[in-house]
């Protein structure tokens, strides 16, 4: 450690001041103040009122530096108006005569994971104690350190969200690019092209079978059936190649094994209407639509392809209930363009060629996130050990 840094205790240089807990009666759709809990730490979402007259250090305001210790944890500087904080969420004040606000949020915001690892509790839901965090031992510069170190940090960071924004934008143009491609290939039909329903080009077109009730139950699993979940369709790409659970063979009998190249539709949930293909002989419950495609009429790759391009229209048609899903009368009379099978193939093979590009530059500009997460995990790290050095932000 450089000279002049010392180790202090966190109370040593800051007191830590809890919000207020609440009663439900006391929380109120709307009222005088907004009531900041740990939920609407980092989101704006469902946001309660309160009209309690409280103390003024339960209140935080523009520029308060606070701190969330249960559920999620992390520091944040508020810049939103007159809020009351909630008691799972504490009010930092440094001593600025030892520590600047700027220099603690830095400090705490590196220090979170640690601090989670070393003095976490509980099971259902992890948090800090106020006693724990206020002995938590870290390093402390003097102010002119503390402010050299600031204002690198700033730079290097806003160099930082600068390329991940790039990388991010990036990314999401290579993805956007293939969505456009692949919706074209199916709005500019060419001659010969026919309308035709799914079970028109299918030997099969149905829903899977789980007879049994509790469907979950773990006498019909652990055997060597693949047993394939809306969950599975919605994390494959294109093909299905893993899965989580089995059947074993009291499972098997009251389900059906569906062969490989099965085209798989999610019916219900949050996956509804993702699709992939199986790349192995498995069972699937009545929460998904299997077709084996008749290969005299159609290639199962290209309506898996065929069937991305409708996946917002069918997710539509899913809406207005408690759970979101569709069923085989969704398609019953849904028409979908179908050139030879010859012409089918050929758009798969271009498809196919343009996903493998895709997903190249995908891995690319996701790499490039990674790194720059990385690099400033690095930076921090330097800072608060005091190697930070003006030429760190030319690293960026």
């Amino acid at each position: 450690m450089r000279e002049g840094w010392e180790m202090k205790r966190l109370d040593h240089v800051c007191n830590f001041i809890n919000g207020r807990a609440y009663n439900k009666e006391e929380l109120l759709d709307n009222g005088k103040y907004l009531v900041l809990r740990v939920g609407n730490f980092f989101t704006n979402n469902h946001w309660y009122y309160s009209d309690l007259e409280l103390p003024g250090d339960k209140y935080c305001d523009n520029g308060d530096l606070l701190y969330a210790w249960s559920a999620s944890f992390g520091p944040r500087i508020w810049t939103g108006e007159k809020v009351i904080y909630h008691y799972h969420i504490w009010k930092i004040i440094p001593d600025s005569k030892l520590i600047t606000k700027e220099f603690l949020y830095l400090l705490l915001d590196w220090d979170t994971d640690k601090i989670k690892s070393d003095q976490g509790t509980g099971t259902t839901m992890m948090h800090v104690s106020k006693g724990s965090i206020e002995a938590r031992v870290v390093p402390i510069p003097p102010l002119p350190e503390q402010q050299r170190i600031v204002a690198i940090l700033d730079e290097a960071f806003a160099a930082i969200a600068k390329a991940k924004a790039n990388a991010k934008q990036n990314l999401k143009n290579a993805k956007e690019l293939f969505e456009s491609y692949l919706q074209g290939v199916f709005e500019q039909r060419g001659d010969g092209w026919e309308e035709k329903t799914l079970s028109e080009i299918s030997i099969e077109f149905a829903r899977g079978k789980s007879k049994h009730r509790p469907r979950g139950d773990v006498s019909l699993l652990g055997g060597r059936y693949p047993l394939i979940q809306t969950g599975d369709i919605s994390n494959a790409n294109h093909w299905i190649t893993e899965y989580t659970q089995t059947y074993n063979d009291k499972g098997l009998a009251q389900s059906k094994l569906w062969p490989k190249g099965t085209i798989c539709i999610a019916i219900v949930g949050a996956n509804v209407a993702e699709t992939a293909i199986l790349n192995f002989d498995a069972c699937f419950p009545d929460s998904v639509i299997g077709i084996v495609v008749d290969p005299k009429k159609a290639n199962n790759e290209y309506v898996d392809y065929l069937l991305q391009t409708f996946k917002t229209y069918l997710k539509e048609k899913g809406k207005g209930t408690a759970r979101d899903n569709i069923n085989l009368g969704t398609f019953e009379n849904q028409k979908f363009p179908f050139p030879s099978v010859k012409e089918q193939q050929s758009i798969v093979q271009k498809l196919d060629a343009l996903s493998a590009q895709t997903k190249k530059l995908e891995a690319i500009y996701q790499q490039k996130i990674n790194d720059l997460e990385e690099l400033k995990k690095v930076i921090l790290q330097k800072a608060f050990s005091g190697e930070l050095k003006t030429a760190e932000i030319l690293a960026v």
